[in-house]
């Protein structure tokens, strides 16, 4: 008998809000909530940067966008990244299979050995760097879990397949 790998298993979708879910019953606050909610009252340029970002994302791969009440999520089986617009920033995070010490990321904070927290601040067009598009492809993997164990084996063979971690070797993160 064949396993089901965990990127194989259907998605558990709340039957109050509709949203899509890697966990059965996970935790979440319900609530139906557009993009408008989070850029009012807030300058222009703030939502170019944010629209400037999803574009960034979305060469990852497919994603949902996911307003949600204090924060926008990004999505494909689990959020992997998420940004709460301000006055004139976008602070936020990406979720990473390893801690990564770099001068971009604010706070780290480790959740368990293959859930890292990275925060980070955009406040231009300037940071939407070569190695900050390394780290979203990184998360995106981890919203696809290909960071977890496929039957046994150890996580980073996955990423080591999917090329994220050969390229944070050869320097496009550092």
């Amino acid at each position: 008998m064949s396993r089901t790998s965990t990127t194989e298993r259907l998605l558990w979708r709340c039957s109050k809000c509709g949203r899509d879910f890697a966990n059965k019953h996970q935790s979440h606050s319900c609530g139906l909530y557009d993009l408008g909610h989070h850029f009012q009252s807030k300058p222009r340029e703030v939502r170019a940067l944010f629209d400037a970002l999803v574009r960034e994302v979305r060469r990852c791969g497919p994603i949902k966008v996911l307003p949600e009440k204090t924060r926008i999520a990004f999505q494909v089986r689990m959020s992997f990244a998420q940004v709460t617009p301000k006055r004139g920033w976008l602070d936020g995070h990406v979720v990473l299979s390893r801690r990564v010490d770099h001068s971009f990321f604010r706070r780290i904070d480790s959740i368990s050995p293959r859930n890292h927290v990275h925060h980070f601040r955009l406040v231009g067009l300037r940071d939407l760097t070569d190695d900050f598009r390394a780290f979203l492809a990184e998360a995106y993997a981890v919203g696809q879990q290909k960071h977890l164990p496929l039957n046994g084996a150890p996580p980073n063979n996955r990423l080591e397949r999917s090329g994220v971690a050969a390229s944070a070797r050869q320097g496009k993160v550092r």
